[in-house]
């Protein structure tokens, strides 16, 4: 009865962030056939690669023909996130987390989704597979209303909607970082951290992927350093 309960309890909180995908989505929709692509093409790349930024790049280097080391390059240094956030989460993971699962559990991984599973104590295959199945379904179904529809829709309409992904991640993080320090202050030096590679010469002409791990990771370092974290020795 209780892993039931995990299942709908994490439906409950998947629902604003496949609210928020199937928003963003539409966008990515338009501009996939706008570029060519068939909207069955742009289905099938939303069902096998939820990413954002890594869907939107790697349409614009299969343009070119040919080029696919930098569409290699690109999809790692963007998505080199999800890596890191994939190794925290299983330190989570709950003991039922089997290879399979893990597997699913990497593929599935978002910044929306991390942000919430991380809240978790011990995160439980149930509770994670309800908090997964509606933003993927979210993103497909988005991308395939934005490929069908998003010709009638305004540029107006979708400039606002593609906004909406950022304000649902900041509802997220914000109410976690004013209980917890150490997550205020890590959501500050990654702030500060982000400018400055959008600003400085040099760094601002790193990838976007690469720019927001340099700012994870020394966010993430200076918090751990300053606030560690006592564990039992046996």
């Amino acid at each position: 009865m209780s892993t039931n309960k995990d299942f709908f309890r994490g439906l409950r909180a998947g629902f604003p962030i496949g609210a928020g995908y199937f928003s963003v989505s539409l966008s990515f929709g338009i501009l996939a056939v706008s570029y060519g692509f068939t909207w069955w093409q742009a289905v099938v790349i939303s069902l096998v690669t939820v990413t954002s930024a890594g869907q939107f790049a790697g349409i614009q280097t299969m343009l070119t023909p040919g080029q696919y080391f930098p569409l290699l390059l690109s999809q790692v240094t963007i998505n080199l996130r999800y890596s890191m956030m994939s190794v925290s989460l299983s330190q989570k993971a709950d003991a039922a987390f089997g290879r399979l699962l893990r597997w699913l559990l990497g593929f599935f991984i978002t910044d929306e989704i991390f942000a919430v599973a991380a809240g978790e104590a011990v995160v439980k295959p149930r509770f994670f597979a309800g908090l997964t199945v509606l933003p993927w379904i979210g993103w497909v179904l988005g991308t395939l209303s934005g490929s069908l529809l998003g010709s009638i829709l305004p540029a107006m309409l979708m400039d606002a909607l593609s906004v909406a992904l950022y304000g649902m991640f900041i509802a997220i993080v914000v109410p976690v970082a004013k209980q917890e320090k150490p997550v205020l202050l890590a959501v500050g030096i990654a702030a500060v951290c982000s400018c400055l590679c959008s600003w400085l010469p040099g760094l601002k002409e790193l990838p976007g992927g690469i720019s927001v791990s340099i700012c994870a990771i020394l966010a993430a370092g200076v918090a751990a350093a300053i606030f560690p974290v006592k564990e039992d020795m046996p």
